[in-house]
């Protein structure tokens, strides 16, 4: 047997996941906020990156190819190496207040059916504080006017400005204070660390007193003087003890309404004829004991420190032309303007005698030059997506949310020659400005729900938008049951089960129609 050695020549084709093409898909997926970090992180850490700061790259700054600016525009800096970019490719706040009441009570509040967000809605719970005046510096406008001035920049006006106290500053300076005891004291801010942001106390007071090696009559001593700080209602265990706290302070706290604070979960659900046995008082009292209850705040400690709401800054923009059609363009303030330097490298590379040095060179030459190409390819994705967005909802963009159509993925995919998975990078994080407000790209993609004699399908999103409308104008004689809202639906055209009206009224936080009985009368009572 003999043993024979030979050549072969074999051609084949694999895909492999180089670090720049993971960039290039991690930038996909990246929102406006986010891309400009990374690309600030690039910036410090490649030399031969620098912020674009006009429209014109500066001599020495390669241009990277020439585009058109179309009626869809892409305004990327004509796509030089400075590439300017766009970004690539239903959140509710929830203010239920019960989750800080015991196991016990959210048990008996399921028994009941009831809602807490019906008793503190989120827009009442806890309104975010005014804007802090400017600090007055003592010196008059004279000596602000003089700052900054020599090298003719205009003078820094956010260094005036008064920074906001937090919880924990302003509880601790009430501490030191109030409390003159060393011990009472190191108790006090042990305590104070254990607050949340909301100015409920966490955890146990035995575990507290075991930590400090104290008493635990000596902490529930502190416990009981901080519970008078300012905001009242602070330093509460659950929201029961901080309602009564708060109606203490106003001397309101009378057996009746210590009744009323033991029944939360029955207000919650609403359950009035329940409540007025157990507080012995009569309709128009126990009206004005809840009315009384909701004038309170559930969340006193977010009068202290809340950040300012970040706005979202929209990605993509509609707008109508006159011909009736619509124009789709990316945000340019979003889009991150960087250039390669051209002229540095060239001078460096030049200079530069170790190879290591040189290798560090072409690396980072490569590397910006590769940032640029992505940032470039991932506007143009993420335009191209949105344009198709808009052609596929025009509907929408017309007559409104009832004429949503059913949208998916796929469809879009199919549509610009993508796969499915990068249509939805590029739609995570993105928002869209229309003439019909500020949506999200993934709110465009809805399921859809089948019509009634082979009619066209619906969109998920605008029946529920069409129960929303439904029950907005029921009257209070008359509650639309989720069976009634099914009859309605199909007379309309729609094919839905009652379950099925049933979670979308959920997802949309609207009580049942029983609920919704009760709140109405309640209404009533209180208006009469």
């Amino acid at each position: 047997m003999s043993i024979t050695t030979k050549l072969e020549l074999r051609q084949a084709q694999t895909l492999v996941m180089t670090p720049q093409l993971q960039q290039a898909i991690k930038l996909l997926q990246l929102s406006n906020l986010e891309l400009t970090e990374f690309v600030d992180g690039e910036l410090e850490r490649n030399p031969l990156l620098e912020r674009s700061q006009d429209d014109d790259p500066a001599p020495g700054h390669e241009r990277q190819s020439e585009h058109s600016n179309g009626a869809d525009s892409y305004d990327g800096h004509d796509g030089r190496k400075s590439s300017s970019e766009s970004d690539g490719s239903d959140g509710e706040g929830d203010g239920e207040w019960l989750d800080l009441q015991s196991k016990d009570s959210t048990a008996s509040n399921d028994s009941l059916d009831a809602d807490p967000g019906d008793i503190f809605p989120d827009n009442e719970a806890s309104a975010p504080p005014a804007q802090p005046e400017p600090a007055w510096n003592g010196q008059g406008l004279d000596m602000v006017r003089g700052q900054g001035h020599d090298d003719g920049d205009a003078p820094n006006l956010e260094a005036y400005v008064a920074q906001s106290k937090t919880l924990r500053e302003h509880l601790s300076e009430q501490l030191n204070l109030t409390i003159t005891d060393p011990v009472q004291r190191v108790i006090g801010h042990h305590l104070i660390d254990n607050v949340d942001e909301t100015g409920y106390l966490q955890g146990d007071l035995e575990a507290s007193a075991e930590q400090l090696d104290a008493p635990l009559e000596l902490v529930e001593e502190v416990v009981a003087v901080l519970q008078t700080f300012e905001p009242c209602g602070v330093f509460a265990r659950d929201l029961q003890e901080c309602l009564a706290l708060q109606l203490k302070e106003r001397d309101r706290c009378d057996p009746a309404m210590a009744a009323l604070l033991d029944n939360l979960d029955r207000l919650a659900a609403h359950d009035l004829p329940a409540l007025r046995r157990l507080c012995g008082v009569s309709d128009e009292d126990l009206c004005e004991m809840i009315q009384e209850i909701k004038r309170l705040d559930p969340k006193p400690g977010l009068s202290f420190g809340a950040s300012p709401a970040q706005p979202i800054v929209p990605d993509v923009m509609v707008r109508e032309l006159p011909d009736g059609s619509w124009h789709v363009e990316l945000n340019t303030e979003t889009l991150p303007k960087v250039l390669v330097n051209q002229s540095y490298y060239t001078t460096v590379s030049k200079t530069a005698k170790r190879k290591e040095d040189k290798t560090y060179l072409t690396e980072c030459f490569h590397t910006a030059n590769w940032l640029v190409k992505s940032l470039d390819q991932r506007a143009r994705t993420i335009l191209k997506v949105a344009q198709e967005i808009v052609r596929q909802q025009d509907g929408f963009f017309t007559y409104g949310v009832r004429h949503l159509r059913p949208l998916n993925l796929k469809q879009v995919a199919d549509a610009i020659s993508m796969h499915e998975s990068t249509v939805s990078r590029v739609t995570a994080n993105k928002y869209m400005a229309t003439n019909r407000g500020l949506f999200e790209l993934k709110y465009f993609f809805t399921s859809s729900v089948p019509a009634t004699a082979n009619g066209d399908a619906h969109s998920s999103e605008s029946v529920r938008h069409r129960i929303k409308e439904m029950i907005d104008l029921e009257q209070p004689q008359d509650v639309l049951s989720d069976d009634k809202i099914v009859e309605k639906l199909k007379d309309d055209g729609i094919d839905i089960a009652r379950r099925t009206v049933a979670k979308y009224r959920e997802s949309l936080r609207i009580p049942s129609s029983v609920q919704r009985r009760r709140l109405k009368r309640l209404a009533l009572s209180a208006t009469a």
